[in-house]
């Protein structure tokens, strides 16, 4: 039997004796696929240390037929015989790998190991670190290292980068007006429960650590001042005493003057005063508050940055409405230090001045003291009370005569003692106030952080699997692959946004002679207003020589990132959103299938459209977990996906990962060949149509593999013996 395709067309055994043409095997006129596909086309995956122990086992799925092999690494860092790591097949393994492509004309890919999840660097609780993350990305390095001596091709990465709450999927970074949860009309059409529209989840971290700081919710209400504005357009002034027109909704002082930057954090805008309670005007604010405030605070930082530096403010300064909604509570945090900084401070002022008194008084005693003989001085003794308790006790306990010089010696140390505790306390609440009010501008969305880096640890690979290729018509790809949908990379236009951020980031890495956290020759030496920019990303004074400059133009360099990063179109995982479909109840169940499919496919055709996709995971299942079917058993719209990536000049890897079928039917290889089945790839048996010979597919899949009794079948050259061959020179067992 011969699989045939312009592939295998060298081979001899090209008879068309006794084709099986799809009707002979169970694929009516009618739904034979639009586009169909040959073994050529469609290869499996190989899971080492679960479906293949070793190069044998890598090679026992050639014999089968397989014509592209995924190699998949499950290790992540020790590998070990059952979660296998790239760097467990030495360099004999590799040569042979290497001559077993050559012999058999197959081709492999490679999948990093599974234990990375995005490039954010994350621990198994849940914090974040750049260390983390270069620890990911050494891991992502030797799988394209492997890849690499395997000629070229697709190094497939997992992303799933941070969880984030479904029915908030925002990726305009700042307006917040496009959320990937809702259609155009605005129906939410995902959710992972009832109540996810109104408790949404988000996590928040600093900026500095990039450890988890707190989680946000979207029902928890935050006790916020209302803040004092004005309520009509009226000429007045602002806080520096200039002339000017207050309008209708600006921040105003007690005293009616404009407020020129309202988040000062020390001359800002002011709470509401309630003058008939006393009170200042605290309210529950909602998280659609914040949402507000985010907005309000945006413009008003790009009416500054533009004043300033003429530009629009950057991704990075701007606000979400979780983290307003955060500062909120740190604010009060903030405020409550600033406030006794204040009063201990005003306390200090009275300690020092009481001091000064002191001596002056101590002066003025010592003169007198000198002055009286010493029979005399009775006169000028003081009575000093024991204990400072007053009413009845104090009348109790008769009082103390000192010198005047004693008591003043007694209260300097008390003034003194009083004053430590003054500085002490107002230095302390000072400096709490000023690093709450660092923590608070620092806190930001993960996505920021994917940005600033993850988006840099994908560049630095790309520039890895540049450096790495061999042959630019055949180069290593980085494939990111979108993963489950509670994660962010699940959706699609999430997937874009990490590839399209990425690719800018590689750019950046080999156009730009100096970079952040390059190479440096010699101890950085900043002065203190380098110091002070160096305290955000990117500033000059953070910027050193850069390993990976190349010279490159900026167009040069995006065709290279474009050449060098790409994605992974798993169609089981983007299956899985049917099980947060919302159905529109206004329509037939049918109906709404309908729906979730077309959605599924627009998202598809969106990043076909764009050539971002380098590599394809065909696998399938009924919507809930990623059990792995074959494509075809379960519901998930697989001919549809290939024939939009085919029409779209697709020509990469397509890889069935047949998981399910390694338990529940005869081995995981029939999970390729019921995919082969599905797309009409034809089949050719030998002989001139003897009865015996069988024509269907199922005859080929239950006859022999996983069965005891003699083949009918020869596929091409991987048969697996020599011992006896046709005048042809086909080998058979």
């Amino acid at each position: 039997m011969k699989f045939t395709d312009g592939y295998y067309s060298h081979h001899p055994m090209v008879d068309y004796f006794n084709a099986m043409e799809p009707e002979t095997y169970g694929i009516q006129p009618a739904n034979k696929p639009d586009v169909s596909l040959g073994i050529q086309d469609i290869g499996m995956s190989v899971p080492m240390g679960i479906s293949a122990a070793n190069v044998a086992g890598i090679y026992s799925k050639i014999r089968m037929g397989a014509g592209k092999l995924e190699i998949q690494f499950p290790g992540y860092r020790v590998g070990n015989r059952n979660q296998q790591t790239p760097e467990m097949l030495g360099e004999d393994q590799r040569q042979a790998l290497r001559e077993m492509q050559l012999a058999n004309e197959v081709r492999f890919t490679t999948h990093a190991s599974f234990g990375l999840m995005g490039m954010m660097g994350r621990d198994e609780r849940g914090n974040f670190s750049v260390m983390g993350a270069y620890q990911d990305l050494m891991e992502l390095k030797r799988a394209i290292d492997f890849q690499a001596d395997m000629g070229g091709g697709s190094v497939v990465m997992h992303s799933g980068e941070f969880e984030r709450p479904m029915t908030d999927m925002y990726m305009d970074d700042e307006t917040h007006t496009l959320n990937l949860a809702r259609d155009q009309t605005g129906r939410l059409l995902v959710r992972q429960a009832h109540i996810e529209e109104f408790d949404a989840k988000f996590d928040l971290m600093d900026a500095r650590t990039s450890q988890k700081m707190e989680t946000v919710q979207k029902d928890r209400a935050v006790a916020y001042p209302d803040w004092l504005k004005a309520e009509k357009r009226v000429p007045g002034k602002d806080v520096n005493g200039k002339d000017i027109f207050i309008e209708v909704g600006d921040y105003i002082d007690y005293q009616g003057r404009k407020i020129i930057n309202p988040y000062d954090p020390l001359h800002g805008r002011v709470p509401r005063y309630k003058k008939d309670e006393g009170r200042f005007d605290i309210k529950l604010r909602h998280f659609d508050y914040f949402k507000k405030e985010a907005m309000e605070y945006n413009k008003h930082l790009s009416e500054e940055i533009r004043k300033k530096y003429n530009r629009e403010p950057n991704y990075y300064e701007k606000v979400y409405p979780e983290e307003m909604f955060l500062r909120a509570t740190l604010e009060v945090q903030e405020g409550h230090a600033r406030g006794w900084a204040l009063q201990y401070g005003l306390e200090t002022k009275e300690w020092i001045t009481a001091l000064d008194a002191i001596d002056k008084a101590k002066d003025f005693y010592r003169k007198i003291d000198e002055s009286i003989p010493e029979d005399e001085k009775w006169k000028i003794m003081k009575q000093e009370r024991v204990i400072p308790l007053g009413g009845a006790i104090q009348e109790m306990i008769p009082p103390e005569t000192k010198h005047p010089l004693q008591v003043l010696s007694d209260a300097k140390t008390q003034v003194e003692k009083r004053l430590e505790f003054a500085r002490q306390a107002s230095a302390a609440q000072e400096q709490q106030a000023l690093d709450t009010y660092e923590t608070k501008i620092h806190l930001i969305n993960p996505i920021k952080r994917l940005e600033w880096h993850g988006t840099r640890m994908y560049a630095e690979a790309g520039v890895h699997a540049m450096r790495r290729t061999k042959d630019t018509n055949n180069p290593v790809v980085v494939a990111i692959e979108n993963l489950f949908p509670e994660r962010f990379g699940g959706h699609l236009e999430e997937l874009k946004w990490i590839i399209t951020k990425s690719r800018e980031r590689m750019v950046e890495l080999l156009t730009e002679p100096e970079i952040q956290m390059g190479v440096s020759r010699a101890p950085m030496e900043m002065t203190k207003e380098k110091l002070e920019e160096a305290t955000e990303p990117g500033r000059e004074g953070m910027l050193q020589e850069n390993p990976f400059y190349i010279g490159a133009s900026k167009e040069e360099a995006k065709k290279i990132a474009e050449r060098h990063i790409k994605a992974t179109l798993d169609t089981g995982h983007l299956n899985m959103w049917r099980k947060y479909w919302q159905d529109d109840p206004k329509l037939t169940r049918e109906e709404n299938d309908g729906k979730f499919k077309e959605w599924y496919l627009k998202q598809v055709e969106s990043l076909a459209k764009e050539g971002m996709v380098g590599n394809v995971h065909l696998a399938d299942n009924f919507g809930y977990q990623d059990e792995h079917l074959s494509p075809g058993q379960g519901n998930a719209p697989i001919k549809d996906v290939v024939s939009i990536l085919k029409k779209n000049g697709y020509e990469r890897a397509i890889t069935v990962e047949p998981g399910a079928d390694a338990t529940t039917d005869l081995s995981d290889f029939h999970g390729l060949m019921k995919t082969w089945r599905l797309f009409g790839s034809t089949v050719y048996g030998m002989g001139m149509g003897a009865p015996q010979i069988p024509q269907r597919w199922t005859d080929v899949q239950y006859s022999y593999f996983g069965q005891n009794k003699p083949p009918y079948f020869v596929f091409g050259p991987y048969a697996p013996s020599n011992d006896w061959t046709l005048w042809s020179a086909v080998p058979m067992e």
